[in-house]
C-alpha cells in the first residue's frame, strides 16, 4: 500500500462535509492482469432517492516539494494511467485531482500547468487542509 498523502484526511473530511460518501480508501483496481494502481479516495454522492448516484475516484497531492512542476508531472503521469484503470474497470467514475487551493492560486494559474490541465481535461478539486473544507470544484 502506497503512503498516503500529507493531506489525505483533510481532503477526506472536506469531501464527507459535503456530503459525499467515502467508499474506499484507497480505491484498488486491477489493470488486465498484473498492475494494480491505488487512487487515494473513492466515494459516493446520492443525487435523490429515485436517482443514481455520482462516482468520483480523487487523487490527492500537496504540492510542498521544492518544484511545483515535478510535482505536476508526476501527478499528471498518475493521473493519465488512472484514468485508463478506471475506464477498464469502473467506467462511470470521474477522476479528480486534489490540490490545496493555494498551489492551484500560485501553480496552476501559469502557462504550461493550465494549458496541460485543458489538454488533458483534467477535473480539480480544491481544498483548505487548515479548515478541511472543500473550496471549488473545476470540471
Amino acid at each position: 500500500m502506497s503512503a498516503k498523502d500529507k493531506f489525505h484526511y483533510a481532503v477526506k473530511r472536506g469531501l464527507e462535509k459535503e456530503q459525499w460518501i467515502i467508499t474506499q480508501d484507497p480505491l484498488t483496481i486491477k489493470f488486465e492482469d498484473k498492475d494494480l494502481v491505488e487512487i487515494d479516495l473513492a466515494a459516493d454522492r446520492l443525487l435523490g432517492a429515485e436517482r443514481s448516484g455520482v462516482k468520483i475516484a480523487v487523487e490527492i497531492k500537496s504540492f510542498l516539494n521544492d518544484s511545483p512542476m515535478y510535482d505536476f508531472h508526476l501527478a499528471l503521469g498518475q493521473l493519465l494511467n488512472y484514468r485508463l484503470a478506471l475506464a477498464a474497470n469502473e467506467p462511470d467514475r470521474i477522476l479528480y485531482l486534489a490540490v490545496p487551493f493555494t498551489a492551484y492560486e500560485s501553480f496552476f494559474r501559469r502557462p504550461l500547468p493550465k494549458a496541460s490541465i485543458r489538454q488533458h481535461q483534467i477535473k480539480l478539486i480544491l481544498y483548505n487542509q487548515v479548515d478541511e473544507v472543500i473550496v471549488k470544484w473545476i470540471d
